[in-house]
Formats: C-alpha cells, structure tokens, sequence
C-alpha cells in the first residue's frame, strides 16, 4: 500500500491511499495498529510528510562509494547521529537556508532511503529485523557543512539539525510493496541536473543490520525514523563544490516509492 497523509480543501488532516492523482481514498484507523479503507474519496490540498517521527536517526558513510568520494575509511560500525523532530519538512515545502550560515554557501542535500519503525524493537536479531518495519520513504538528509564539521565541536548533529533539514515523502510505502530494501536506485536531481544515482545494494550496512545495532539495548519506539545515509554526488565532493541556493528545486527519487521535491529560499 502507498499510504499519504494530506491536508484536504476543508484543512482536514486524513491518511490516504495515494494512486497517484489528487484525489485519495481516505484510510480510518491508527496508523500502527492499522488502517482501513473507508470508500470515500477526499481532494488532496496539501501533501504531508507521511508521520511526525517519535525519534529520527541516521546513518553517516552507510554507501562504499560515498566514503570513497570524501576520502574517508568504511566504518567498521554504523556512523548514528540524530535529527530532532521540528527538522521535519514536508514534500514540496522550503528548505531555508539558515540565517546563521553566515560565511557563505554550505547546506548540502543527501538522497536517502528512509525506514519507519511500525512496532517496538529492542534486541532484535537481523533476521528479525525487518519484521518491524512498516514502510519506506524517501528523505533528505540536508546538510549545513561548515556547521556540520567544524561548529559542533567535533558532532554532527548541529550541522543537520536546524530546521526543514529533513525532507520527508511522499508517501509511505508498506514492505508488500518493497520487499528487498537492498535493491532500490536512489537519485537525486537539482535544477533538473542529475547528481546522485546510486544503489541501496552499495550499502556499507543493510537495513536490517541497521535496525539491530540501533535496538541493542535501545526500544525503537513505533514511528521512529531511519535515514539510511546517501549514495555518492553530494554537493560538498564535487569540483568545485555544489550547495543550495535560494529559488534551487532538490528532487530525490527512489526506486518503487516516488519523487520527493523541495525548493531551496533563504530562512
């Protein structure tokens, strides 16, 4: 199922079986014990990111040929960091750029597998794993550079955390529909020029390592967020670098899931 959340022409929030117009089969029901489809066809006004995260993670140099375009080593465990919730954006809303990114241009966009946690994980074993999963989406992982390597005190969280740094859309693919995470193109267009185009087969770990090491001792909780990390072509790797301007439009798309975009204007 591709699952929507929208704003219809009344301002009423509902989720919704996207099909791929602006109309929507209203779905009723809690989004984690389950939902049901009701008939009735409500107008897309606005589309939303597909949930309000209870906790948002991500991965750092998760692809072998993102690691090697910055000249970094794979990493021998999972590089985590975390966004907090009011970094959320929704699909075709603006990424401000901070007024804070005062010595010139360095927020970057990062193409990402996004995974949603649909029932509570703590200790899970990697063949389990998976079994907690209640859709994919896709994500940027969007990234104050100078912020994130030298304002932080050695953290990445600064960097990747002011807010609209986390673009999420458009819908919510449940695991029926995607059922090998590791075999998804990921792309990412600015201005309509291609600039990532990578595999999730290149990742460094797996989603379903991921969703384990994350859980050791640790209860994911139902609507945690997982950005899997970005294949390579990221801005600041590029010569010479490319960052985002006011008026860019930053499209990611991934392979069975959709098209996120967003336009770039100055916070």
């Amino acid at each position: 199922m591709r699952i929507a959340r929208f704003q219809d022409t009344k301002g009423q929030v509902h989720y919704g079986i996207d099909r791929g117009n602006p109309e929507l089969e209203v779905l009723e029901g809690d989004l984690y014990a389950g939902l049901r489809p009701t008939g009735r066809i409500a107008v897309q006004a606005q589309r939303l990111a597909p949930l309000v995260p209870a906790n948002i993670f991500c991965i750092g140099l998760n692809y072998r040929a993102h690691a090697a375009e910055t000249g970094a080593k794979l990493p021998e465990s999972p590089v985590v960091f975390m966004k907090p919730s009011s970094a959320l954006a929704d699909p075709d809303s603006e990424i401000r750029l901070p007024a804070c990114c005062t010595r010139g241009p360095e927020v970057d966009y990062e193409a990402e597998l996004a995974v949603v946690i649909g029932k509570a994980a703590r200790n899970v074993e990697p063949g389990r794993a998976l079994e907690h999963v209640l859709g994919y989406c896709c994500a940027n992982d969007v990234s104050a550079r100078r912020w994130q390597k030298h304002g932080g005190g050695g953290q990445w969280v600064r960097g990747k955390s002011f807010d609209t740094f986390c673009p999420l859309g458009p819908v919510l693919v449940t695991p029926a529909e995607i059922p090998d995470p590791q075999a998804l193109r990921v792309r990412a267009w600015l201005n309509g020029e291609a600039m990532q185009d990578g595999n999730t087969a290149d990742m460094i770990f797996g989603v379903a390592d991921l969703i384990s090491f994350l859980s050791q001792d640790t209860t994911l909780l139902p609507g945690t967020l997982i950005l899997t990390g970005t294949p390579a072509g990221v801005g600041f790797a590029r010569t010479p670098p490319v960052f985002l301007a006011p008026g860019d439009e930053i499209v990611v798309e991934i392979e069975g899931i959709g098209r996120l975009s967003n336009q770039v204007a100055q916070g």
